[in-house]
């Protein structure tokens, strides 16, 4: 709570001084005279500091309260730094008129330790896709991003929110759990900074310390290790930057949201070789859905040390717990004459009691270092450690309807379980590798050798106590078989006789939420098995480059060992090794167009891609997925990217065909064991734009179409039928427009639409059961305005504009994720 108060007095404090008395304006060129946006402005002298970014026609203005003898300071990656001093007297207004910024052959940053300096939807670059900076028209691979400034501009306070934006991506369900290109995402957790974390996807958290997200198509497993086929979500944390900046926001609105957030940083010594960043945000909210509640607190403190231009360190904490509901979904009738019917129950429907709960903790510090030691060698080293635990108590369903005496199902009655857990987890990922650069004549080389290592550990103490199936006359509990129902304890509910639940039936069709007496249940009660799962790998690297042509050659050794029972009585341990290459080519077409084609090969033992399956639970604890063969992919992608209107402007295409093989799913015919359906592929193509359309008119668009095939699996039906969770077509917008004439001056107006086909539900092991959800689109807006001379900023976003009913994902009929109605969000931010 002294935090919440905390913010509230920062943000009512610096709202009475956000009018200024004096105004410093200009604009920004390369030297061949075009408009650099994004350049770092600051003007600070002994008492104070004051910045700006450049606008996207390069222009900045900055507010100065005091008069005084100031440094102007210019900052810009690839450029040299411009310095000029400026004193301020009786003007009211100073024109530094046009400032022209020389270009340096310093590289860009190897690792990322300083924050990005761009400030529109645009990234010129990616750190993790290739484990170095590498320009994105240079990357043999399609790779979408998310800016810091989009999550603003839409208020996209969730990843789900702030990815949607991309194309061949949509959502599962209520969680960070993704389809991507086709194919459902099996990891648990997703990868920050280029680590991978794990547990990373119940309730969201609050993205205030997100710079930017990444998504890299295709399977990864060459940079990631273990990575989806379909592709891999990178959330790029705000690095501290070279000049002082800083913006605290509040935001309200619909189902009680309160939401606070506050960003900090600058130097900290004069000679700016030391830098912070402090992010720290809180949330409380409800929810439409009936009980659902997601409440979080999020600090993330930065520092960035640069002793000289051949040293570079950072080191980041992050610090994020949740109190909340685990939100399983909306559960539906049972089909009636064949057919399932979404409107069975309302939307708001949740068959959890007010006295379930859902409690999450995590710690991560990672801290990245860089050495050059010549102009051409360099070392490289990054570590991640990771903590994680939960502590959860929750009515959910069984996935499966009540029956009858006879074994038939009642439609209208869910079959229930009641799980208490507690689990613990610590995660460890350290990667290092030399650079070396190589220069022969037109023929350059950028050669990277190293080593990647992840280690993940379900620690003991780990326990779950759960209640579910049939009572039988013994006392005890057990799956219900009509063959020998005299076993069964009994009950007759309006003239039906049916097997008595150990925890009652939810009632569908007059559902109940209040307090659940959990006393009298029989539980069965088990200690969770230690498990210790560590990968590790040594790769080399080369992206070589000849006139336009540039290719990207990698080839990684992987060897992977997991202990099931760790340190246990029952011990067991499984291996599994692979060769994985990529080879990707590119060919500037143009100074602005450029086509590439790449070959990807993936590689996943069955321990990372089974957490996330509601058949996988039993086998999970009871034994080691690692004694299946692993789920192996494979990537073939062409491509074009282009950048245009001086950088203003970027788009990309692709054309993709994608295959997986020894996909691990439950058996259809033996709910408590696993089994290997075959091959699922998926073929499609997309695009993605973004960028400055006019100099006041900024816009992010992408649409995809996924075809997608069950080539092999247990059930004959399945196969030829798409995959679950996918539509075939889908397309987002959103833009921003803000007025330039003097009556209108400092309103701007965003509107966006997203669409997507229709799709099956995601989890399912019989063609039978397969839901289909419809297609949809539905519209958001919002409304800018920033008074003149002032750095206050209000936003009215208003989402689902048509109060549109619409399910995003679905598990099965008993998990269904429907979207939320019309709501409404205002967001006051000040920045000083």
């Amino acid at each position: 709570m002294k935090i919440k108060f905390l913010l509230l007095s920062l943000f009512m404090g610096f709202m009475t001084c956000s009018f200024a008395q004096f105004q410093v304006k200009g604009k920004v060129l390369d030297q061949s005279r075009k408009e650099l946006p994004g350049v770092t402005v600051s003007i600070a002298n002994q008492s104070r500091a004051e910045g700006a970014i450049t606008g996207s026609d390069g222009s900045f203005e900055i507010s100065i309260p005091e008069k005084g003898d100031y440094k102007v300071e210019l900052r810009f990656v690839g450029f040299k730094t411009y310095i000029r001093p400026l004193q301020i007297s009786d003007d009211t207004i100073y024109d530094l008129g046009e400032i022209l910024l020389k270009e340096d052959e310093i590289q860009l940053q190897s690792v990322e330790v300083i924050g990005r300096a761009r400030t529109d939807y645009n990234s010129d670059y990616s750190f993790s896709a290739s484990k170095v900076a590498i320009k994105n028209k240079e990357l043999p691979q399609a790779i979408s991003t998310v800016t810091k400034e989009f999550i603003s501009d839409r208020q996209a306070f969730q990843l789900a929110d702030a990815v949607k934006a991309v194309s061949s991506v949509t959502s599962t369900g209520d969680y960070n759990h993704f389809n991507i290109r086709g194919i459902t995402q099996a990891e648990d957790g997703q990868s920050i900074n280029g680590m991978r974390t794990r547990q990373y996807y119940f309730l969201q958290p609050i993205t205030s310390h997100i710079e930017r997200v990444e998504v890299i198509k295709g399977p990864s497993s060459v940079t990631f290790s273990s990575a989806d086929p379909g592709g891999t979500v990178n959330m790029v944390t705000k690095k501290p930057l070279a000049v002082s900046r800083n913006e605290v926001s509040l935001t309200t609105g619909s189902f009680s949201t309160i939401r606070g957030a506050a960003d900090f940083t600058g130097p900290l010594n004069e000679e700016k070789t030391l830098l912070y960043r402090l992010n720290t945000a809180f949330q409380e909210a409800q929810s439409f859905r009936d009980l659902v509640q997601n409440n979080a607190f999020l600090i993330t403190p930065s520092i960035s040390y640069l002793p000289n231009s051949s040293t570079a360190l950072n080191a980041e904490v992050i610090y994020s717990s949740g109190v909340g509901n685990l939100d399983r979904g909306q559960p539906i009738f049972g089909k009636i004459n064949g057919e399932f019917d979404l409107n069975s129950t309302a939307t708001s429907t949740n068959v959890g009691a007010s006295n379930d709960f859902y409690k999450s903790q995590e710690l991560m510090v990672m801290t990245r270092f860089t050495k050059s030691f010549t102009d051409n060698i360099g070392f490289n080293a990054s570590y991640m450690k990771q903590t994680w635990n939960e502590d959860l108590a929750e009515h959910r369903t069984e996935n499966r309807a009540a029956v009858d005496i006879e074994g038939n199902e009642i439609s209208t009655l869910a079959a229930m379980r009641y799980v208490e857990r507690q689990q613990f987890w610590d995660t460890d990922n350290m990667n290092a590798f030399f650079n070396i650069d190589l220069e022969s004549g037109r023929l350059t080389n950028k050669v990277l050798v190293g080593y990647d290592g992840s280690r993940w550990e379900r620690t003991l103490g780990s326990g779950q106590n759960t209640a579910r199936r049939y009572l039988k006359k013994d006392g005890s509990v057990g799956n219900f078989n009509p063959e020998n129902k005299e076993d069964f304890e009994t009950m007759t509910v309006d003239g039906v006789v049916m097997p008595l639940p150990n925890v009652p039936h939810f009632d569908l069709a007059d559902p109940s939420n209040g307090i659940r007496v959990t006393k009298d249940y029989v539980f069965g009660e088990f200690a969770i098995p230690a498990n210790l799962t560590t990968t590790d790998g040594v790769y080399i690297q080369n992206q070589f480059k000849i006139g336009k042509f540039s290719a990207l050659l990698n080839l990684r050794y992987e060897w992977f060992t997991d202990i099931f029972d760790y340190e246990g009585d029952d011990e067991q341990e499984f291996k599994n090794e692979s060769f994985i290459p990529r080879i990707g080519i590119t060919y500037g077409l143009t100074d602005n167009l450029s086509a590439y084609a790449t070959y990807l090969e993936g590689f996943q033992p069955q321990t990372n891609t089974v957490t996330l399956s509601p058949a996988a639970e039993g086998h999970f604890w009871a034994a080691s997925p690692g004694n299946f063969d692993p789920l192996e992919s494979d990537l073939k992608e062409l491509g074009l990217k282009g950048s245009f209107f001086n950088g203003k402007f970027q788009g990309n295409l692709a054309v993709y065909s994608i295959t997986q093989k020894n996909v691990l799913v439950g058996d259809p015919y033996d709910l408590e064991n696993l089994t290997e359906t075959g091959e699922q592929q998926s073929k499609g193509f997309e695009w993605d734009v973004s960028g400055y359309v006019l100099p006041n008119l900024q816009v992010i668009a992408s649409y995809a179409y996924a075809d997608t095939e069950v080539v092999e699996h247990g059930d004959e039906d399945l196969i030829g039928e798409r995959i679950g969770g996918a539509p075939q077509h889908s397309a987002n917008f959103w833009g921003r427009y803000d007025f330039m004439s003097d009556v209108f001056k400092g309103i701007g107006i965003g509107f966006g639409a997203q669409y997507s086909g229709d799709k099956y539900s995601w989890y399912s092991n019989m063609a039978a059961d397969r839901l289909l959800l419809p297609e949809y689109t539905v519209l958001d807006g919002a409304v800018y305005y920033k008074p003149a001379n002032s750095d206050l900023q209000l936003i009215l976003k208003v989402n689902n504009i048509t109060n549109k009913t619409y399910w995003s994902g679905a598990l099965n009929q008993f998990r269904l994720a429907p979207g939320a109605p019309r709501n409404v969000l205002l967001t006051a931010t000040y920045k000083f």
